[in-house]
């Protein structure tokens, strides 16, 4: 899955839902879409009996970010023909009505800045005061993340736009017996450039998070803003590229799992999910810190109906302990509410990836929003060292 690709997918997805209650009409509604996979059903099912009043839930799942992204600018979007019918044969609202009829959504942190500037959504509700009671335990990382200017700029002095429910990082997965045989198996990003990984090697098919990785074995931030300034960036960029068969956001592991390759970067919520069936492979988060991605809870624009408070329950549902160690266990994810997860509850090859060192989380970054003009250097400086 490709967490940060802005490519706007447009196929069709058969969404399945998770529906709980009965009733009529008038019995009150909680509506969310979530990435598939990214919440049990159980989860939801002990929210529902846990409620003191009757709602009736409807969780639809949805394959990828970018289709829940596209489902918030299509809430906002009006129509742009006189074909109003036609219109609404996808799109099934009225001018000057709610656009949205969900009351939260699932989205990645690397969309929000867009999010916010494109007025898809709404700031949380009373997120300070007493309807999120479990907003105090979080770290104070995941707080500034989500406290952000109308702009989508973080600032401390901005509003609380979602809700982060669990996250994941970039790491190195590996075939162990290929690396064992070398001698060493990988502990941070300066192993990709060993000897004996020459055309070995598959990489994110993305500007941010190659150029990051280098960034980092450098001493540097994921998000530096002028690449120029960084001496042998491009010189060591052009080695790596070297060790590098191909680059891929989507199709990293087969190759990995046919020893085509023998080591790809790619993301946890793609890799944990596989390492029990394929105890050839390995996983490990680089030392000097690596990318992180979180998935929020976020609130469409144009919600005003009597559910917030429902709403609000279930965020803070999410972040009870031990429903975030369920949501973690579960769904092969970080929490970023402390779980205490035990090598007990899960796999072994899982459980130093899900209790990751204080001290790498740290030193870890998100993909925070750059200026145009570093975007364009990011993209630039990928392409070349492509050629």
């Amino acid at each position: 899955m490709d967490r940060r690709s802005f490519l706007l997918g447009t196929s069709t997805l058969a969404l399945s839902q998770l529906l709980f209650g009965c009733g009529g009409n008038k019995q009150t509604q909680l509506k969310v879409q979530l990435l598939k996979g990214s919440i049990p059903g159980q989860v939801v099912n002990q929210f529902h009996k846990g409620l003191q009043q009757r709602v009736q839930l409807k969780f639809t799942p949805v394959g990828h970010i970018q289709d829940l992204f596209q489902q918030l600018q299509n809430w906002q979007q009006k129509p742009k023909t006189s074909d109003e019918q036609g219109w609404r044969r996808f799109i099934p609202f009225r001018q000057g009505e709610k656009a949205a009829d969900t009351d939260l959504v699932t989205l990645g942190d690397y969309w929000l800045q867009a999010a916010i500037e494109q007025k898809l959504i709404q700031p949380l509700q009373e997120v300070q005061g007493n309807q999120l009671k479990q907003w105090s335990t979080l770290d104070k990382k995941w707080k500034q993340l989500v406290t952000r200017n109308e702009q989508g700029i973080l600032d401390t002095q901005g509003k609380v736009w979602g809700a982060p429910y669990r996250w994941g990082s970039t790491v190195i997965v590996y075939n162990r017996d290929k690396l064992q045989k070398l001698g060493w198996t990988p502990k941070d990003w300066s192993d990709l450039w060993r000897d004996g990984l020459q055309q070995r090697i598959s990489l994110l098919n993305q500007p941010r998070e190659v150029i990051g990785l280098v960034l980092k074995k450098l001493g540097k931030s994921y998000n530096t803003e002028n690449l120029d300034q960084v001496p042998d960036l491009e010189k060591e960029l052009q080695i790596l590229n070297q060790q590098v068969k191909f680059y891929s956001s989507n199709n990293y592991l087969e190759p990995l799992i046919i020893e085509d390759t023998w080591l790809a970067v790619g993301w946890s919520s793609d890799v944990l999910p596989i390492l029990g069936r394929y105890p050839q492979l390995a996983a490990v988060i680089p030392q000097s810190g690596t990318a992180i991605w979180a998935d929020l809870w976020v609130r469409p624009a144009g919600i005003t109906k009597d559910t917030l408070s429902e709403s609000d329950q279930w965020i803070d549902f999410c972040w009870q302990p031990s429903t975030a160690k369920q949501i973690s266990v579960l769904t092969k994810s970080n929490s970023p509410i402390s779980t205490n997860i035990a090598v007990s509850d899960i796999q072994e090859p899982l459980w130093s990836l899900l209790e990751s060192d204080r001290k790498v989380f740290d030193k870890s970054e998100f993909l925070l929003p750059l200026p145009p003009s570093a975007i364009k250097q990011y993209e630039s400086l990928f392409a070349k060292i492509k050629v």
